[in-house]
């Protein structure tokens, strides 16, 4: 299983992508993880949403599982995150987690989206978002290895 992280956006500060490239790094063995830059074009907000949204969808790999960064979708604890791992390794797919841009995802994208995964209630910066979803992914990975980072 390959996971993949599809977010709109170019270019990030070092800071975003040293960070995610530490998870990443991380994860190379048990969940290699490729991130997906999709690039904005559009100054107004419904075009670019839309544009971001038929950008996304094509990204996705054929038969992937899709797991849409949504703030309304289900907040999960490190350890539901874990149980969501499990699972999704057992359904032997390609692995997808996307994050829309300023506005959000498009409703297509939504739509396509196998499960939602909200980060909880606070806004959180897009480019931060990929941080936050590699660091999780690689708990979820220590903690289904007994590997002591997940207590720490």
């Amino acid at each position: 299983m390959r996971a993949y992280l599809i977010a709109v956006g170019e270019r990030m500060p070092d800071w975003v992508q040293d960070g995610y490239a530490e998870y990443a790094r991380r994860l190379s063995r048990e969940l290699p993880l490729q991130l997906v830059e999709i690039s904005t074009k559009s100054r107004d907000p419904a075009r670019a949403n839309a544009g971001e949204g038929a950008a996304l969808l094509a990204a996705i790999p054929k038969g992937a599982h899709v797991v849409a960064l949504d703030g309304r979708g289900k907040v999960w604890s490190s350890e539901d995150l874990a149980a969501q791992l499990a699972g999704w390794r057992m359904l032997g797919k390609d692995l997808v987690f996307l994050i829309g841009g300023a506005d959000g995802l498009a409703a297509a994208v939504l739509e396509r989206a196998d499960q939602r995964w909200s980060l909880g209630p606070a806004t959180l910066p897009h480019p931060l978002v990929r941080i936050v979803v590699a660091e999780q992914l690689y708990r979820a990975v220590s903690q289904l290895g007994n590997h002591p980072y997940h207590r720490g």
